[in-house]
């Protein structure tokens, strides 16, 4: 009797909490619980000497510890080295993300046993950079990433599923365009998407990656510190234990207001007692303007997948952040309807990309069950120079909300005679100046054949696939080579690094 497959499953790598699902015998996603016995697990890490702890007993360390402690790497990936030091050394972000990621695996382990393959979610609107090192912050797991999906497409796929889009028996279903509103604790996305038979395609996507419910904690701290201040001649948030314990009293003060019109902040110091009281309607005030960007960012999602309001038949709300009623209230204004809360907002996430990752291990050759169509969320260009000013320019290749996957080719030449290199520096964005895009890396051909007359072509071809990273091909006119070329990229650790942190972290074992 051949042997059970390993599963494969969904993992929410979430700014704030993350989540992981599996699909049952029965063919439903579940959420695994953690070793403490949660559904959440809160994505903070604690370096404790040489030992490294994840979760809620890091959480507690913040108010004590906290230049031991990371919080919200997510919102760094890419950049080369997380902001806080830890016992004097830099780390890159998607090595904290990867030591979210291992706890996880060893938590998800005990519950439904050995397993190596997981699909991740990220922001839709993170870039290639980002992509490629949530991609490296699961190798640092140990964890095989069969593929990175849009938290709002995962979102969908649950959706999907809980109405009949992927269940053969369940008939014809009408199809339906819906845009998910996607408010986590440190990311906001909006996405529109078409939902037809076992097809998910995506229209249009926008967001911030850097906008979350962490922004609507710190207005309410903001708001605490300045009125602690005037009482008591100093600001609470000078010394990092005391501003770790407002930002908790906070985010306590912000659930309650989700469920009650007033809320008491109690915040007393040796000798300084503090008791401030803050309504509902207060809160909204503080806070408006970022409500207003998620709603014009919705607003240009929809512009750009050519809809209006009145042609959703629903607007899903995802994310943790979206249990504000002032979210609810402003898409109910803006719509017209009231928004769809039939998902289980922390964990639908998870859920959408177990059942991703399920029918990925599943398929074989022949129709996919399911087909999934994603847009890119950034413009991919290369850096060209303006014939007319000599300045480097942004050529854009694949503008923003291609649907994936795309390739896109474009011709350079040779400027003399036995060139031996041609050299093709990469961007995302979407501004004119290269300066004020993102650099993926470059990619040199090197080696050409050293008879090649100036002006000879040089085709390089951009494979954008569907969840958002690159690949380029390399063709020499009047020649039979085809060449794979890999980034160099500008950001990121290189394999040596990979393999060290992996060992370190155990992602081998």
């Amino acid at each position: 009797m051949p042997d059970k497959p390993l599963p494969a499953v969904g993992v929410d790598l979430g700014t704030t909490y993350s989540v992981v699902a599996r699909v049952d015998d029965s063919g439903r996603p579940v959420t695994v619980v953690n070793a403490e016995g949660e559904l959440l697990t809160p994505s903070v890490v604690l370096f404790d000497g040489s030992d490294i702890v994840v979760g809620k007993e890091a959480v507690k360390a913040l108010l004590s510890e906290p230049q031991h402690v990371a919080e919200c790497a997510k919102r760094e990936l890419g950049a080369s080295a997380f902001h806080q030091k830890f016992e004097g050394q830099l780390v890159p972000p998607e090595v904290l993300e990867a030591c979210i990621l291992h706890k996880l695996r060893d938590d998800a382990r005990m519950q439904i046993g050995d397993f190596k393959q997981a699909v991740i979610t990220v922001p839709a609107y993170f870039d290639e950079v980002r992509r490629k090192a949530t991609q490296d912050a699961g190798y640092m797991a140990g964890l095989e990433v069969l593929d990175i999906v849009n938290e709002p497409t995962a979102a969908a796929i649950a959706f999907g599923y809980q109405q009949g889009f992927v269940n053969p028996r369940a008939g014809n279903v009408a199809p339906q365009k819906l845009l998910v509103y996607d408010l986590g604790g440190g990311t906001f996305d909006v996405t529109v998407m078409e939902l037809r038979e076992a097809e998910f395609r995506t229209l249009a996507t926008d967001g911030d990656v850097c906008l979350g419910g962490r922004d609507w904690d710190d207005r309410l701290i903001e708001f605490v510190a300045l009125r602690f201040a005037d009482r008591h001649g100093f600001d609470p948030r000078a010394k990092a234990t005391v501003a770790a314990r407002l930002r908790r009293e906070c985010e306590d003060a912000k659930r309650t207001l989700s469920a009650r019109p007033k809320a008491n902040i109690l915040f007393d110091l040796p000798n300084c007692p503090f008791q401030i009281e803050i309504s509902r309607e207060q809160f909204v005030e503080l806070t408006h303007d970022l409500l207003d960007r998620t709603q014009f960012t919705a607003r240009q999602v929809l512009r750009t997948a050519g809809l209006a309001w009145k042609d959703l038949d629903r607007v899903l709300l995802v994310g943790g952040s979206t249990r504000m009623p002032m979210v609810a209230d402003m898409l109910r204004e803006v719509s017209g309807r009231d928004p769809d809360r039939s998902i289980a907002a922390d964990e639908a996430v998870a859920h959408g990309a177990a059942l991703y990752a399920s029918w990925i291990s599943e398929q074989t050759t022949g129709k996919p069950r399911v087909v999934v169509r994603n847009v890119n969320s950034h413009s991919l260009g290369v850096v060209g120079i303006d014939r007319a000013t000599r300045h480097e320019r942004n050529v854009t290749l694949i503008p923003r909300n291609t649907p994936l996957p795309v390739v896109a080719r474009r011709t350079f030449k040779t400027r003399s005679a036995a060139q031996r290199s041609v050299l093709v520096r990469i961007i995302e964005g979407e501004a004119a100046d290269p300066r004020h895009c993102t650099s993926i890396g470059s990619c040199t051909v090197s080696d050409l054949p050293s008879d090649l007359p100036k002006g000879t072509p040089i085709e390089v071809a951009f494979h954008y696939r569907p969840d958002g990273r690159l690949t380029i091909d390399v063709g020499i006119e009047g020649t039979d080579r085809k060449l794979r070329h890999e980034l160099t990229r500008t950001s990121g650790l290189d394999q040596a690094d990979l393999d060290r942190w992996r060992k370190r972290l155990g992602g081998d074992r």
